[in-house]
C-alpha cells in the first residue's frame, strides 16, 4: 500500500493545496524563532517559553490563566471535564466539531452525556436551549454546560452573530450553566467581524483556541479560564499524557503566529471570497450558505458532475486538491501557504467544470 500511495502522489503531484488550514508549514521567521527559544521542563512549570505563550493568551482572552495543549481536541476534552462530572451532559450544536470530529471523547474518557441541538447553519438561538435543562430528576443526567463554536467548521467557517452570543451565555449563568467556547478558529472571527479576542471570549468561562490553523503554528491550542479551573486541567491534561516536557520551540511557534499572522487571516478570507464567487456563477455548483464569513468555503456538485470524491479526483489530476466531506459535499479552505493567484486558478477551474 505504501508503494502505491507513493505513486498515487507522484501521477498527481499537489500544486494547490485548500483541503485545510491545518497542512500550512512553519515559516522562516517561524522556524528561526523555534531555534531560538528557550526550553526547559514544562511538567514542571519551567519552560519558559511556554510560560509566556500562557500568560500571553491568557491576557488577549482576559483570562487568569491558560493552558498548552498539544491539540484542539485534548483543550476542547478538558474544558468539558472541568465543568462536568460522569453522568453530566452539555448542550451543543449538532453540527459542531466536538460532537462530530472529536471521537465522543467526553463519554469514552469522561462519562459525559449530550444533547445536540440542530441549529441554523451552527447558530442555537436561547428559545432553542429554554426546555433542553433536565430537571433534578433522579432518573436524568444532570445538564451542567452550553458549548458553542466559533468559527464554525461545518457551517463553512460561520461568525456566530456577537449578540446571540451574549444572549447564550447570559442565559446559561442565569440557569447556573457553565460555557465553553470552540475557539479553534476564534482570531478569524476577530479578523472578519472586528470584535476583540478578549470581547469574544468574556462572556464564556473557558475558551479553547488553536495555533495550528490560520494562525499556521505546527502544534498547539491553548484552553483559558479561571486559575482554579485551569489547574484542574493541567491534572486532567497529565491523566491523558498530554504532559509535555521542553516544549519551547513550540510555544515560540504559536508565540510568533500571534504576533505575526493574526492581521493576515484578513488575506485568506480575500482569498475564500474568489473561490466562492465561482462557486456561485456555475450553475452546478452551489454554495452550502451564501454567506461566506471566513476561509471555508463548502459547495455542492450536481450528480451530473458525479460524486464530491469524483470532482475532487479530477481536479487532482491538475494539481488542486479540494476536500470531499460528503456523497455531494466539497469543502476548500485557504491559508497562508496558498496564494491569491493560485485561489485565482482554482476559481477559474471551478468555472469551467
Amino acid at each position: 500500500m505504501k508503494g502505491v500511495s507513493a505513486t498515487i502522489k507522484q501521477n498527481n503531484p499537489v500544486r494547490i493545496d485548500l483541503l485545510s488550514d491545518t497542512i500550512t508549514r512553519p515559516t522562516p521567521g517561524m522556524r528561526a524563532a523555534m531555534a531560538a527559544a528557550d526550553v526547559g521542563d514544562d511538567v514542571f512549570s519551567e519552560d519558559p517559553t511556554t510560560l509566556e505563550l500562557e500568560a500571553r493568551i491568557a491576557r488577549m482572552l482576559g483570562k487568569e490563566a491558560a493552558l498548552f495543549m498539544p491539540s484542539g481536541t485534548m483543550s476542547n476534552l478538558i474544558g468539558l471535564l472541568v465543568h462536568c462530572l460522569p453522568g453530566d451532559e452539555f448542550i451543543c450544536d449538532a453540527n459542531c466539531h466536538i460532537f462530530n470530529y472529536e471521537q465522543a471523547g467526553y463519554a469514552q474518557v469522561g462519562g459525559l452525556g449530550v444533547q445536540p441541538i440542530c441549529g441554523e447553519y451552527g447558530v442555537l438561538t436561547v428559545d432553542q436551549l429554554r426546555d433542553q435543562i433536565r430537571g433534578p430528576n433522579d432518573h436524568l443526567a444532570r445538564t451542567r454546560l452550553v458549548c458553542l463554536e466559533q468559527t464554525h467548521n461545518r457551517a463553512a467557517g460561520r461568525v456566530l452573530a456577537y449578540e446571540g452570543v451574549v444572549e447564550i451565555c447570559a442565559w446559561a449563568s442565569a440557569q447556573g450553566l457553565a460555557s465553553h467556547l470552540d475557539g479553534a478558529r476564534l482570531f478569524n472571527a476577530v479578523v472578519a467581524s472586528g470584535i476583540s479576542a478578549n470581547d469574544w471570549a468574556q462572556h464564556f468561562d473557558t475558551v479553547s483556541v488553536c495555533f495550528s490553523k490560520g494562525l499556521g503554528a505546527p502544534v498547539g491550542s491553548a484552553l483559558c479560564g479561571p486559575l482554579e479551573k485551569i489547574k484542574q486541567a493541567r491534572r486532567r491534561r497529565k491523566m491523558l499524557g498530554g504532559g509535555m516536557r521542553q516544549i519551547g520551540s513550540l510555544a515560540a511557534a504559536a508565540l510568533y503566529a500571534l504576533e505575526h499572522h493574526v492581521e493576515r487571516l484578513s488575506e485568506d478570507h480575500e482569498k475564500a471570497q474568489l473561490i466562492a464567487a465561482a462557486v456561485r456563477e456555475n450553475p452546478q455548483l452551489a454554495l452550502i450558505s451564501d454567506e461566506v464569513d471566513t476561509n471555508i468555503v463548502i459547495f455542492t456538485v450536481a450528480e451530473e458532475l458525479g460524486s464530491a470524491a469524483e470532482f475532487c479526483q479530477r481536479l487532482l489530476q491538475g494539481g488542486i486538491r479540494l476536500y470531499a466531506i460528503g456523497p455531494q459535499k466539497i469543502r476548500a479552505v485557504t491559508h497562508l501557504d496558498v496564494t491569491k493567484e493560485e485561489c485565482a486558478e482554482v476559481a477559474e477551474m471551478l468555472r469551467k467544470c
